[in-house]
């Protein structure tokens, strides 16, 4: 039987995950994402993949039978029985290294903190936002010229420019070993941890912020 797949995600990247997937010979029986996503959404319609709308996505709207969710570009909180229902578990992709930089601005932050480097980490969600085991991280520069841009517009280029390519390795990596069996969980070091508001003020469902205390 193939490895069972379902993906809550939207945009460019999603449909890269989609596409990752599918190439190395997953069954993807699902994806959750905003209505009218013409990436994701798109290449889920084409490919005749059940849908789910964003937002809807709970344990009862799911397909039964997954062995793993994956998060790409989701801004879908994934509740408890949403998490336990694939034999596997979840696994998102952060870009920072967790456990620096939790929260949906990360990039952001880690360009108005001055940061030198900063990465992204594959790990496996929990009740926390960005809490979980990590499971692959990886590391890059940050030019010295994008402190001299506004902070958006640097986290812009970091994101399209090395963070989205190694959320995509990173990825891959994962869902080779993970579908051999090879299942790698390093708890987060909470000493270490920094958390930032999103940046976006339209941005009024903040569950981050619900789950500081967990």
């Amino acid at each position: 039987m193939k490895f069972k797949v379902f993906i809550s995600g939207q945009k460019w990247f999603g449909e890269q995950v989609l596409d990752l997937c599918l190439k190395k010979g997953f069954e993807v029986v699902g994806v959750c994402c905003p209505i009218g996503d013409k990436y994701i959404g798109k290449a889920a319609a084409i490919r005749d993949i059940p849908i789910i709308n964003a937002s809807t996505l709970t344990a009862d709207t799911m397909p039964d039978g997954v062995d793993l969710g994956i998060t790409a570009h989701s801004f879908d909180y994934i509740g408890k029985l949403t998490r336990y229902k694939p034999r596997l578990g979840w696994i998102g992709y952060h870009p920072s290294l967790l456990p620096r930089h939790r929260g949906r601005s990360s990039i952001e932050w880690a360009i108005r903190m001055g940061d030198k480097i900063t990465g992204g980490t594959v790990f496996w969600l929990n009740a926390g936002i960005d809490r979980g085991d990590i499971a692959y991280q990886d590391w890059c520069w940050i030019p010295p010229a994008l402190f001299n841009k506004p902070p958006p517009d640097g986290a812009k280029w970091l994101w399209n420019e090395e963070l989205l390519p190694m959320g995509l390795r990173l990825y891959s990596q994962a869902l080779d070993d993970i579908g051999n069996g090879v299942i790698i969980k390093t708890p987060q070091d909470p000493t270490l941890s920094t958390f930032e508001p999103s940046t976006n003020v339209k941005d009024v469902y903040k569950p981050d912020l619900l789950m500081l205390e967990c």
